[in-house]
């Protein structure tokens, strides 16, 4: 990997991790370190293997979050999402670290902590599974776009986003706040539209996205929605 990827890569998670000992005003939040610990290993594994087995894939997700091809409803989404997840965040950090208004049980601790990488696993599959997973939404012409059915595309049509809801899921627990899991919620709904309106552009602009969508019945999760 590039010193540019690299480079992202730890101040993204470097942010992350000032933006929830800021909030909590305390280093001494071991919960905070774990998850640091988890969400730094995952994505550098990720970033790893994309590097190796899809340099084309790294390159477009290293692109900026607003791009000439995406499409007009995701120039909306896109900056809200990147607007609340660092506030979601500080919620977090001000819950269970400064003001401690939840009380979480270590065991759903340790469960959001074992949940969470379950989440980052369900992100590496379907980023080796489709080299079209770009961070935005938009037909990636340039590339030759083409529907993809395998691997989990076969089970869900967005894995991705089933990969990022259990993140959603998994954080607040391990952080243990209450008040994130409400805030989960929100990043969730998000997400949620922005699949069902991601699937109306693929359906008219990608070829064969029709009969895919026809054929594989669930968006997020198997055997409910």
């Amino acid at each position: 990997m590039t010193a540019a990827v690299w480079f992202a890569l730890l101040a993204t998670d470097g942010v992350i991790g000032a933006l929830l000992f800021g909030a909590a005003g305390t280093l001494h939040w071991p919960a905070a370190w774990v998850f640091l610990v988890e969400v730094t290993g995952s994505t550098i594994a990720l970033t790893v293997a994309m590097a190796r087995n899809d340099p084309a894939l790294l390159a477009e997700r290293m692109k900026p979050p607003l791009q000439r091809e995406q499409a007009p409803f995701d120039r909306i989404l896109m900056p809200l999402l990147l607007v609340l997840f660092p506030l979601w965040l500080i919620l977090m950090g001000l819950d269970a670290g400064r003001f401690h208004w939840s009380a979480v049980p270590v065991w759903l601790q340790a469960l959001g902590g074992v949940t969470f990488l379950g989440a980052m696993w369900i992100v590496h599959l379907a980023v080796r599974s489709n080299t079209f997973a770009a961070p935005v939404v938009k037909i990636a012409t340039d590339r030759g776009q083409h529907v993809i059915s395998a691997g989990p595309y076969a089970i869900v049509r967005h894995p991705m986003y089933a990969g990022v809801l259990v993140y959603f899921g998994s954080v607040p627990l391990l952080l243990g706040s209450w008040y994130g899991c409400a805030g989960a919620i929100v990043l969730g709904a998000l997400v949620a539209l922005r699949a069902v309106l991601e699937e109306r552009e693929l359906t008219q602009k990608l070829e064969g996205y029709a009969a895919y969508a026809a054929q594989v019945r669930y968006r997020l999760v198997p055997f409910l929605w």
